[in-house]
């Protein structure tokens, strides 16, 4: 069980908004979904190339309250850092849940 003190990175949780851009295509654009406390824990980074661009992604494990639903369409902003959910998952406990998250860095 996780001590609810240890939830102290004020995050803000952004949805999708998509339109058409008129091209067949769409348009992406973000909108605040929730802000929330959340324990953030650093675990790995690797180096990669995305978009001939070489970079670092690293991996966070982020753990809040389970009061909301959460899908891999979200994902967490804290400032300029940028989380991309990679998986959601409950604790044992129901309370919490789990998401592992990258951040990538150029």
């Amino acid at each position: 069980m996780i001590d609810p003190g240890q939830l102290k990175t004020r995050l803000v949780i952004q949805q999708p908004i998509e339109t058409p851009d008129d091209q067949g295509g769409v348009v992406r654009t973000w909108t605040t979904f929730a802000t929330v406390w959340a324990q953030v824990t650093p675990l790995a980074a690797r180096r990669d190339v995305e978009a001939d661009a070489d970079g670092v992604t690293q991996s966070y494990r982020i753990v809040l309250r389970s009061h909301l639903s959460l899908t891999l369409q979200h994902r967490f902003s804290d400032g300029a850092r940028i989380y991309r959910i990679v998986a959601i998952r409950e604790r044992d406990d129901r309370r919490f849940i789990e998401i592992d998250a990258d951040v990538r860095v150029s």
